[in-house]
């Protein structure tokens, strides 16, 4: 039980910045100057030694008691919503610590700025947007399945006409609907996104 709540104490901050920071990313449809000084903006509140302390205490919190709360329930996880559940914190515990492991070597080993460029490397070159497209499109979906399966336990009234479980699966749909509007707008509209020198280090050039 004290695991459990841990576990949400931690989740709910770090959806809270993660509704800001996929926001940011829906914003790079109006291009990648747009979503920097978008995030700039953003920075002012959050790129500060105690939220980011506290961002980064609360994902390894969320790992470690992601992976043991896993580890409990995989063999009682029956509906598929349960199956939904468990299987999308475990992949959410892995997109974690790849991606806080990335964004800190990103910034204090290679010294560059973890910006619009720095995520969108990867999606942009070939072979590596063979990783980085299902790594990130994933994690975005996991993320809103992960609500939608939290939504399906915990909600209990009918809203507009929607039960418990269609709601969870609108939900569901409209992680999905702006996993498509994210990636237009990194690829530059499908098209690519030309990055800058200094980034070419992440992909080998």
């Amino acid at each position: 039980m004290a695991i459990k709540k841990i576990h949400s104490a931690s989740g709910f901050f770090i959806a809270f910045f993660v509704g800001f920071h996929l926001f940011n990313h829906v914003w790079s449809i109006l291009g990648a100057d747009k979503h920097i000084e978008l995030m700039n903006t953003f920075r002012l509140f959050y790129r500060n030694i105690f939220v980011e302390s506290v961002l980064v205490i609360s994902v390894l919190v969320q790992i470690v008691s992601g992976l043991k709360l896993f580890m409990q329930k995989r063999k009682n996880a029956i509906s598929a919503f349960e199956q939904l559940h468990i299987w999308t914190g475990l992949y959410l515990a892995f997109f974690f610590i790849v991606h806080l492991g990335a964004i800190l070597g990103g910034r204090f080993l290679l010294h560059l700025d973890t910006n619009f460029y720095f995520g969108v490397a990867g999606i942009n070159s070939f072979p590596f947007n063979l990783f980085f497209i299902p790594y990130y499109g994933l994690a975005i979906i996991s993320f809103f399945g992960h609500i939608a399966a939290i939504h399906s336990k915990k909600m209990k009234q009918t809203v507009v006409g929607l039960s418990p479980n269609s709601q969870s699966i609108a939900i569901l749909i409209f992680g999905l609907l702006l996993t498509i509007i994210i990636f237009y707008g990194l690829t530059n509209h499908f098209r690519g996104v030309p990055i800058p020198e200094e980034y070419n280090i992440l992909i080998g050039k």
